[in-house]
């Protein structure tokens, strides 16, 4: 008896990335001497930054566009970066979008590395993949090296300065040890903050200030959704001269070295010691407020930026718990000294699982204020939602402040509770009717 022969077909596992008869040579130096070839994607231009790494496993749109990565080559630990594309960035500015679906209007980070880049892109929001989007933004890319190794470097011997080199610049020896480029000697801030004043949902029921140091879309969208007029002011505005027309001020992320913010920390100084209306700050803002309080900022050796960063809350306020670890969504590479004693009136909130970093300060419950700094990002955008609820701590305290203003007048409200559908999940504010 003759059997059948069934052939098995042969599977062949092909790369997300198109292929390029004539791909464009880019290699990514170091200034402690080491050099990555591969193949450029995006804007065919040779650029200098500061080398750093994200864990982030997802969100790559959101972490490019993040103004905090401004002046910064990108380097993504997770393989397969730009499968889902890019969506279309504009959107409404209401009382549920700011106007951009991302987190800002353009590429922030100076350059992307990542081991293979995905052309091939599947996502029913997108309109581009990410070579095209970098390459509309002038944004330089680089493909086909060993990020594992790249990002073990970064790891050991800290952030490094670099040069992405490309087309006929990848050919050339490294750069000079006087060339490399350090952004964290620039005021990266003022390059991105907002030049004069806007508001957004000018309709809100409470009124809130908040210094742009180079804020993400997704604070301010945590801020409206919450029923907040927000007033965004240039990141050096003296905020001490219009305070009473305010009932809380937030203080946003930013990039770069806070030392190079000086003027801002001595401006918050005043407001400190003499308003008694909420203050938080994230990120930048969180340091811009230590140091106004007496504490020294530091560059730590690779910072954190990724969204799966573990702290521990060491007292509780509002929604967070002491003793609970919450996993939050990073991206700094200077932080707060913890030091003993704290500067009176002032305790530590959070500290980093992983080293031990300064994650958060709060003013006392003694003291007088209502002041909070957290070094994570509550908004997430992307990553964990684990502590969204400050923002509506810190609204419900704002409004707080609005309705006892409105008494002060005169004016005597209904509150009302209403539901809102806000980050995705049902909460009930209460509202002055």
């Amino acid at each position: 008896m003759i059997r059948p022969i069934f052939r098995i077909p042969r599977i062949y596992r092909g790369f997300s990335t198109h292929a390029n008869s004539s791909p464009i040579p880019a290699t990514l130096h170091l200034k402690t001497g080491q050099s990555f070839a591969g193949r450029a994607f995006g804007a065919p231009r040779s650029i200098y930054g500061e080398t750093v790494f994200s864990t982030s496993i997802t969100s790559y749109t959101e972490s490019m566009t993040d103004p905090s990565y401004r002046g910064q080559i990108l380097v993504f630990t997770t393989p397969l970066i730009g499968n889902y594309g890019v969506p279309h960035n504009i959107t409404p500015r209401d009382t549920h979008d700011v106007g951009v679906v991302l987190e800002s209007s353009g590429v922030q980070c100076a350059a992307v590395v990542v081991a293979d880049v995905a052309e091939k892109f599947s996502h029913y929001t997108a309109i581009e993949s990410l070579h095209s989007w970098c390459t509309r933004y002038n944004v330089p890319g680089l493909t086909g090296v060993d990020t594992r190794a790249i990002t073990r470097l970064l790891r050991d011997q800290g952030t490094t300065l670099g040069r992405l080199a490309v087309g006929s610049d990848a050919a050339l020896p490294p750069p000079a040890q006087a060339d490399y480029w350090d952004p964290s000697t620039e005021n990266l801030v003022d390059q991105i903050s907002t030049k004069e004043p806007y508001v957004h949902n000018p309709s809100g029921d409470v009124r809130i200030a908040l210094l742009d140091f180079g804020a993400k879309a997704n604070i301010l969208r945590a801020l409206v959704r919450r029923g907040a007029a927000v007033t965004v002011l240039p990141w050096d505005y003296d905020f001490n001269a219009i305070r009473d027309s305010f009932d809380g001020l937030f203080l946003s992320n930013g990039p770069g070295d806070p030392q190079q913010c000086w003027v801002a920390g001595h401006k918050l100084r005043p407001v400190l010691e003499e308003w008694r209306k909420p203050i938080f700050g994230i990120c930048m803002g969180h340091q811009i407020i230590g140091m106004a309080a007496g504490l020294d900022a530091y560059r730590m050796t690779f910072g954190n930026r990724g969204h799966n960063q573990p702290v521990l809350a060491l007292a509780s306020s509002g929604s967070i718990q002491a003793g609970r670890v919450y996993v939050t969504s990073q991206n700094h590479q200077y932080a707060l000294r913890l030091q003993d004693p704290f500067p009176e009136g002032w305790e530590p909130f959070f500290i980093n699982c992983n080293d031990s970093s300064v994650e958060g300060i709060k003013s006392t419950s003694d003291s007088g204020r209502r002041v909070w700094g957290v070094q994570f990002h509550p908004e997430s955008a992307g990553g964990p939602l684990d502590t969204i609820e400050m923002f509506t701590d810190f609204v419900t305290e704002c409004r707080e402040e609005a309705i006892k203003a409105r008494r002060t007048q005169g004016v005597v409200d209904t509150i009302q509770e209403k539901e809102h559908v806000v980050d995705g999940f049902p909460e009930r504010i209460a509202v002055a009717a």
